[in-house]
């Protein structure tokens, strides 16, 4: 069946989330300065009076025991889904704002210039602070190779903009602390350049669909005027909303099931099928994860009771980033645009460096 190409118009990034354009309000400094003072001091306090509050919550208003396994995952739950809501909407909101800087039109034309590990590693960047969802990597991908990006470096992008992003980013670092989001972010970017560089090397422009290349360039827009420092903040705002108003439900499902495993599953028992003792623990997480269709909002707090209960971190890594980074759908999507052989190829080079996280983590910690 052909596929029409008014499917994938490449978008604009805008700053703010997937696939939505952020409204306007107009709010002056002067509204963000007695408004957002205030609502930052009281989430910051909030935050750090969490965990009391949430077993207070836990054994007064739920009258459950911490130690009873209902009580246990009630705990859980309490205290981690506001923290990890408090945490994303402070980072998407900065994330929004620093994207309130980037040219996408300038961003893509320095990308055109540059070849080698340097464009990979432009373009692996470039996947990190942009939307981070299918519907907008792929026609953001079409975008990059109709200005004459190089695939290999293209490819980094499409690797890096599901695996490494900030919702990512921000669960890790509240679930796992700086060290575990440092190594994840380091060795997905690393995943990503390799990736491309790879792509690169294969030369394998001839497997992409003929219509991608095919239609003509617009004519270049003037560039609009820089926004004001009151304007990038509304895009910030909008931003954050858009992102954590669309990934909350998943985040409360992940930390549901995430709860229900750290108070009903024995201490140890992953161990036995997840451990890093044996070698086939890895792939058999990569195979596993594939198939499923999930944001990292539902996977990471998954993964973080599966480490609690002694899953080995390199197995649970590699299960996370092949269910971002390999995932079913958007290997159904990139269809459309790529050859079979191109994407077999793809999904062969990105699954070798996921296993090679997975074996690197398991080996080193």
């Amino acid at each position: 069946m052909r596929v029409s190409q008014r499917s994938f118009r490449p978008v604009r990034a805008t700053g703010a989330a997937c696939c939505a354009a952020p409204p306007a309000p107009a709010l002056s400094l002067g509204v963000w300065a007695r408004a957002g003072l205030p609502a930052l001091a009281v989430a910051i306090a909030v935050y750090v009076f969490l965990e009391p509050l949430a077993n207070l919550f836990t054994t007064r208003v739920l009258g459950l025991s911490l130690q009873s396994r209902l009580g246990s995952a009630a705990a859980f739950f309490v205290f981690e889904a506001p923290k990890v809501l408090l945490l994303l909407a402070a980072v998407t909101f900065l994330v929004g704002f620093l994207q309130s800087w980037l040219d996408p039109v300038r961003t893509r034309e320095l990308l055109a210039r540059r070849s080698g590990p340097l464009g990979n590693l432009l373009a692996s960047l470039f996947g990190i602070i942009t939307p981070f969802c299918s519907c907008s990597a792929v026609p953001l991908f079409i975008g990059l190779m109709r200005v004459g990006v190089p695939l290999g470096v293209t490819f980094s992008y499409l690797v890096a903009a599901p695996m490494i992003n900030e919702v990512a980013l921000v669960l890790l670092l509240a679930m796992f602390g700086l060290r575990i989001a440092a190594f994840y972010a380091l060795t997905g970017l690393s995943v990503a350049v390799l990736a491309g560089l790879v792509m690169g090397r294969l030369r394998m422009e001839a497997y992409v669909e003929p219509w991608v290349l095919s239609e003509a360039q617009a004519a270049p827009r003037a560039r609009a005027a820089a926004p004001t420092l009151a304007r990038r903040l509304d895009l910030a705002l909008a931003s954050a909303r858009d992102i954590v108003g669309k990934v909350w439900p998943y985040l409360l499902a992940g930390l549901a099931v995430g709860a229900f495993i750290h108070g009903y599953v024995p201490e140890g028992l992953l161990a036995r099928f997840m451990g890093k003792d044996a070698w086939w623990t890895v792939p058999v997480a990569v195979v596993i994860g594939v198939p499923l269709y999930a944001s990292t909002a539902v996977i990471l707090p998954i993964v973080q009771t599966l480490l609690a209960k002694g899953a080995a971190l390199g197995t649970v890594l590699a299960f996370m980033m092949a269910v971002t980074a390999l995932s079913l759908p958007e290997t159904i999507i990139l269809r459309k645009v790529l050859k079979v052989r191109l994407i077999v190829v793809f999904l062969a080079v990105v699954t070798l460096g996921i296993l090679a996280v997975g074996y690197l983590f398991n080996y080193l910690i």
